[in-house]
């Protein structure tokens, strides 16, 4: 799936000069970022996400009896 990004200069200069130096091409590296660090980006945002949803009461806490007891019921 095509994506287009805009990046700021600086960052581009600096995915530019890796990529030439390596002889990798810039996607390669943008693909490499997003594998490898998507886990930890699903984590914060998700999370605050969530800590959101529980502030503005449209989700709650519940205690792990309540859980294991809705669970299994």
């Amino acid at each position: 799936m095509p994506i287009s990004l805009r990046l700021d200069p600086e960052t581009e200069t600096r995915l530019a000069h890796l990529a030439q130096v390596t002889g990798r091409s810039k996607t390669f590296y943008l693909r490499k970022l997003v594998e490898e660090h998507l886990d930890d980006l699903e984590d914060t945002y998700l999370a605050e996400h969530a800590l959101e949803q529980l502030r503005q009461g449209r989700d709650r806490i519940i205690s792990a009896e309540e859980f294991w007891r809705d669970l299994v019921n």
